[in-house]
């Protein structure tokens, strides 16, 4: 499972052998079946997670005890909690997988050695994490400015295993709108 990664990463940065060797030894495979919590609410995070393959989602409940998906990650990439990750502070999400997953995992403080001992891997990691902040603002901004159907059909054409491998109410709710809403735009377009 780790060459996915070094894969990943290659695409970006030239990886020594010795990063490489730092990669395999500090990220840990795991797989998870399909709907397990991985990290819960209300605790620290304790991993960052490298999608090797499947589907996985963070969400919270919101007042009424709605289940509110607010990221959908596709493989391959990286998923967690990341401002309580990167403090260690209790998160206020879940991250779940939506269908089985192999992933990759390392913690805070193995992240932190890693890039102290790997200048490759720390841009990379600095990279991943302006990319996360860049995928937030500019989805906070869809949601602001395109209509329903505008964020069902760019999620269609960016992500279209989504819709294979996600139940509609995880995207529907990941899309700022109710199943009832998404079951109502999907047959308009079919049309």
């Amino acid at each position: 499972m780790n060459q996915h990664l070094i894969n990943f990463i290659s695409q970006k940065f030239t990886l020594s052998d010795r990063d490489i060797e730092l990669c395999n030894e500090y990220f840990e495979p795991v797989l998870f079946p399909k709907n397990r919590i991985v990290e819960e609410e209300g605790k620290i995070p304790h991993y960052l997670y490298f999608v090797v393959s499947g589907f996985m989602r963070l969400f919270y409940y919101n007042d009424n005890g709605d289940e509110i998906t607010s990221h959908i990650n596709c493989p391959p990439g990286f998923i967690t909690a990341y401002f309580n990750f990167i403090n260690q502070t209790k998160a206020d999400v879940n991250l779940e997988c939506i269908t089985d997953c192999e992933l990759l995992r390392i913690t805070k403080s193995s992240l932190d050695c890693l890039i102290q001992q790997s200048t490759s891997v720390k841009d990379f990691s600095i990279w991943v994490f302006q990319q996360a902040i860049a995928y937030n603002e500019n989805r906070s901004k869809e949601l602001a400015t395109l209509s329903a159907e505008q964020r069902y059909q760019k999620l269609i054409d960016n992500y279209p295993k989504i819709i294979h491998n996600v139940p509609l109410q995880y995207i529907a709710s990941f899309l700022g709108m109710n199943s009832k809403s998404l079951s109502r735009i999907r047959k308009q377009m079919i049309k």
